[in-house]
């Protein structure tokens, strides 16, 4: 038997963003997001924040009325964006703990997510964040895949936004299928950038072409990064009996799956685990 994970609803695919740094431009950004029900994952130094003027970076109540306008997610990018690899363990928790603490304490949240300041990091680096109870932090490598990698601590994007290959990716994304022989694993399209770079470039033009692009797809899920890691979270912990034949989902979320009894049986079906429940699958 073979069982492949679908998302929410047995959709294949998933759609999910992460920027940086609660610069200004993201007010344009998120109405962009909201316009075509996109969501994303927006990486704050709450250091910067806290003491911003508005100018160049958005103040404390307007970053809590933005991205909550959108359910977009709020994480951690340490107090002062400084190079975490450098600083002594006790120095670089200091940077993550304070910064999640006041993220919860003003936007009423449990914060588990993170992006690495300048993309950096060390092992040491990975195990501070194990200690201050982060789940996921993204790098700034990419794969121009759609694969979903197993170190979530060591979380690569599909892509920036700047990547001159964004559309013909995007393409792919849509117009793919993930429901053939041999490629029936789930799709994840990942997108980081800051939102600063496209008033630099003068290129708002690529992430509302993406968007439109990408948006309304009936098999897309469109998430926060926590919601993704939350999910497949959920996922690894369904449970089996020896035969295969009946799984259990101790979590509190519905899970998906394609059941497929014999490789490549045309009677594969998808399953829908309920939340605490029992289920038969074969």
């Amino acid at each position: 038997m073979n069982t492949f994970m679908r998302f929410p609803q047995g959709k294949s695919k998933a759609l999910t963003f992460s920027y940086d740094d609660a610069n200004r431009d993201d007010i344009r950004l998120v109405e962009i997001f909201n316009k075509y029900g996109l969501k994303g994952t927006f990486n704050i130094n709450t250091g910067i924040l806290a003491n911003s003027s508005g100018e160049e970076h958005l103040t404390v109540s307007e970053a809590k009325s933005l991205y909550a306008s959108g359910g977009h997610e709020v994480a951690v990018h340490a107090v002062q964006h400084p190079f975490l690899e450098q600083l002594p363990p006790i120095l670089a928790l200091h940077e993550v703990l304070e910064d999640r603490a006041y993220i919860e304490r003003e936007f009423g949240t449990i914060t588990r997510g993170m992006a690495y300041p300048f993309g950096t990091y060390s092992d040491a680096v990975v195990e501070v964040l194990r200690a201050a109870g982060i789940a996921y932090s993204r790098t700034v490598s990419c794969t121009e895949n759609f694969g979903i990698g197993a170190d979530w601590l060591r979380l690569k994007a599909t892509c920036h936004h700047n990547n001159p290959r964004l559309m013909e990716l995007a393409e792919k994304f849509v117009n793919g299928s993930n429901n053939i022989p041999f490629n029936k694993g789930p799709w994840l399209f990942y997108v980081w950038g800051h939102s600063y770079e496209f008033t630099n470039n003068d290129n708002w033009n690529v992430i509302e072409d993406f968007a439109a692009y990408t948006s309304g797809k009936e098999d897309i899920w469109y998430a926060t990064n926590i919601e993704i890691y939350d999910y497949i979270d959920a996922y690894k912990r369904l449970i089996f009996d020896y035969d295969g034949t009946r799984v259990y989902n101790p979590s509190a979320q519905d899970i998906w799956f394609l059941y497929e009894p014999v490789m490549h049986n045309p009677s594969s079906k998808m399953i829908k685990v309920p939340a605490g429940e029992c289920v038969l699958v074969g």
